[in-house]
């Protein structure tokens, strides 16, 4: 995985809980049925303009509530890069990485708008908002972290660790 991450900025407030995430009405299908309502009580045309690549900006507790899996599944299904959040709830955080997907908490992050063109260096800890000339630290993701992200997930991990004992 590339730690520098570079697109779209699709900015949400505080409190996105997992149920905007992963309505329940739609926990029976598949996951891409799940994605394709992935935030619409939020913002009805996320998951159909969401590109693979672009970055989700949020504020406080991003991923509260159940302890859903498919929330952060969703985002992976739709192409999301990259999470920045001034805080996450703590099972959404875990549940990110273990997909492969960044999370990094960015306390300080402010004034980014819809559409603006954001990087974010994982390793670094480093969030540029290019299109206001601003950028902020933030808490970079730990070298163990990156290791799970590296590997595209737990999963993935975990495969290529026992792989190597085996050997």
């Amino acid at each position: 995985m590339n730690s520098l991450i570079s697109g779209k900025a699709w900015v949400f407030g505080d409190n996105i809980d997992t149920d905007l995430l992963a309505p329940g009405a739609y926990m029976k299908g598949s996951i891409a049925e799940l994605a394709a309502h992935c935030l619409e009580a939020v913002d009805p045309h996320f998951a159909s303009g969401v590109k693979p690549g672009d970055i989700m900006i949020a504020g406080e507790a991003f991923g509260i509530g159940s302890s859903r899996e498919q929330a952060a599944q969703a985002l992976v299904e739709l192409g999301v890069a990259a999470i920045v959040a001034k805080s996450f709830a703590r099972i959404f955080y875990r549940n990110a990485l273990n997909l492969g997907l960044p999370v990094l908490f960015c306390p300080a992050l402010a004034d980014v708008a819809p559409g603006d063109h954001i990087s974010v260096d994982l390793k670094q800890g480093l969030v540029t908002n290019h299109s206001r000339q601003q950028q902020f630290s933030c808490e970079a993701i730990p070298p163990q972290l990156m290791e799970i992200l590296a590997a595209g997930g737990l999963m993935p991990h975990l495969k290529q660790r026992f792989a190597k004992k085996a050997e």
